[in-house]
């Protein structure tokens, strides 16, 4: 009998400060981990973004957060892809040359990796994009033009024919920051993250399409004392490359209506076996849709972030590890259908179960 693929879910909440997936793509690691050990992982641009690094990994599905949450509520199915052709915005309020330097980046993702890319468009006005810092100390943010960027998707979408759409706003400079110098040196949360997601929900929420985004920085001088995991934003002039990776790839999505018709192929909430997240970051819309589900749900305390919200509050039942490598242990046990007790030397006896004197209703 041939078994369904085994697909895992791997969250690491955007802008809350993980010590593994808050800073420059530095969940990759771990998802290429969980890549090799499951049949389909589906994880979130967070997890697989780099700025100008990033890794193929082929039985992995690169969906925006929004598109995520609506996929974990059953809402949106995923139809995989071969390749998509990948619309470019870029903002209004790009200089001249940093414009070219984005430009340039994504013709030589073309040029070098093949990928399938549209004409480009600018917005009519400046995204005019702010960002700010919750009481929890998350980062989030608006942009004071959101009609503009969704005249700019639209464009792309029905006059360019683009399925997936990539976004580079400009963001604030703000070198002498607190934060930054923080996020520069492995602490503290991403100040730009929450913005970011906002941008692309909001593209995703009106046009059901792939989108992730790119912020446009003014480079930073640079810094002896850079923490590793800070790196990958400091090696280049955009952060582009990884986005366009990514989206070219990104499964499209499938919205469930009154006259729907499930196709085989199509990946649903009810495919989804597993679901790997920080322990401290359980009150997230796409994970408190799966718990309802028959998922395996395994949270991993070393991931620390700014969140204090466990899966025990919010009624989870989930697995807790102390770490990536103990997750990936728990994962390979759960796809063979080993009970995770029987790896363990101290394994209990089994316990008789009481039953009533009343014939079982019909």
């Amino acid at each position: 009998m041939t078994q369904r693929p085994y697909t895992v879910v791997l969250i690491v909440p955007t802008g809350i400060g993980a010590a593994i997936g808050g800073y420059a793509g530095d969940a990759l690691p771990v998802a290429r981990a969980i890549a090799s050990c499951c049949d389909r992982l589906i994880t979130h641009p967070n997890v697989l973004n780099g700025a100008q690094l990033y890794w193929n990994l082929p039985n992995a599905l690169y969906v925006e957060g929004y598109g995520l949450d609506k996929f974990a509520s059953g809402c949106w199915g995923l139809r995989p892809v071969h390749q998509n052709r990948v619309g470019l915005i870029l903002d209004q309020a790009i200089e001249p040359e940093l414009r070219l330097r984005h430009l340039q980046a994504a013709d030589a993702t073309r040029a070098t990796l093949g990928l399938n890319l549209t004409d480009y468009v600018v917005t009519d006005a400046p995204l005019n994009v702010e960002l700010r810092t919750a009481e929890s100390g998350a980062s989030w943010g608006t942009i004071e033009n959101p009609d503009s960027l969704l005249r700019a998707a639209e464009v792309l979408i029905k006059q360019a024919r683009a399925d997936a759409i990539a976004v580079v706003a400009r963001f604030p400079d703000d070198p002498g920051s607190d934060a930054l110098q923080a996020y520069r040196h492995g602490q503290g949360v991403d100040p730009l993250a929450g913005a970011e997601a906002v941008i692309s929900h909001l593209v995703v929420r009106t046009f059901q399409v792939p989108c992730a985004h790119a912020p446009a920085l003014t480079p930073l001088p640079l810094d002896p004392d850079l923490s590793p995991r800070s790196a990958a934003e400091e090696i280049g002039y955009t952060f582009l490359p990884c986005v366009l990776v990514g989206l070219s790839r990104a499964p499209q999505f499938v919205v469930r209506t009154q006259n729907f018709t499930f196709l085989s192929g199509n990946i649903w909430a009810s495919d989804v076996d597993a679901v790997v997240i920080p322990a401290t970051a359980c009150g997230g819309s796409a994970l408190l849709s799966l718990s309802q589900l028959r998922v395996q749900i395994i949270a991993v305390e070393e991931n620390q972030t700014s969140m204090q919200v466990r899966p025990e509050q919010v009624g989870i039942k989930a697995m807790i590890v102390h770490s990536y490598l103990e997750a990936l242990g728990l994962l390979v046990a759960h796809r063979a259908g080993i009970s995770a007790d029987a790896l363990s030397p101290s394994l209990s006896s089994l316990h008789r179960l009481s039953v009533s004197g009343k014939t079982a209703s019909r």
